[in-house]
């Protein structure tokens, strides 16, 4: 076989890999119901039930926070962030979570927040907060 040929076959099983690796990384959007179905990531839209409490107390676990959150089809579940409270959470009209459940709830390790703008209405400020990985 001629050098070009060999090089092109790699060039396209590096292509292929690369697909396949992207491919396999990427999560999904779904439901509450979804992910405890599931044992990949997902990602579920909603927003934060403030009539119950949050939980976030910084001098006994600073990367401990926790809440209720109701997904876009109505279901509640609590949930739990391996990390700081982000700020102007209470505030947020829109909340997207990326994790997967453990038992009853959702150990979220991303969270993304559509916050209400403070001068127009027209623009959306999205912050996002990444959990901490712990090393070991």
């Amino acid at each position: 076989m001629k050098k070009s040929s060999i090089f092109g076959l790699v060039v396209i099983a590096i292509a292929i890999a690369v697909i396949i690796s992207v491919y396999s990384n990427s999560s999904t959007y779904g439901s509450f119901k979804d992910a405890q179905n599931t044992s990949n990531e997902l990602h579920i839209v909603g927003h934060l039930n403030k009539q119950k409490q949050l939980f976030y107390d910084a001098t006994r676990d600073a990367n401990y926070f926790s809440f209720y959150m109701k997904d876009n089809k109505g279901e509640e579940c609590k949930v739990v962030f391996t990390g700081s409270k982000p700020q102007d959470f209470e505030r947020s009209e829109q909340i997207v979570l990326t994790g997967q459940m453990r038992g009853n709830e959702f150990h979220a390790s991303k969270i993304l927040m559509k916050c209400p703008s403070k001068y127009t209405q027209d623009k959306v400020e999205i912050t996002e907060a990444k959990a901490k990985q712990a090393s070991i």
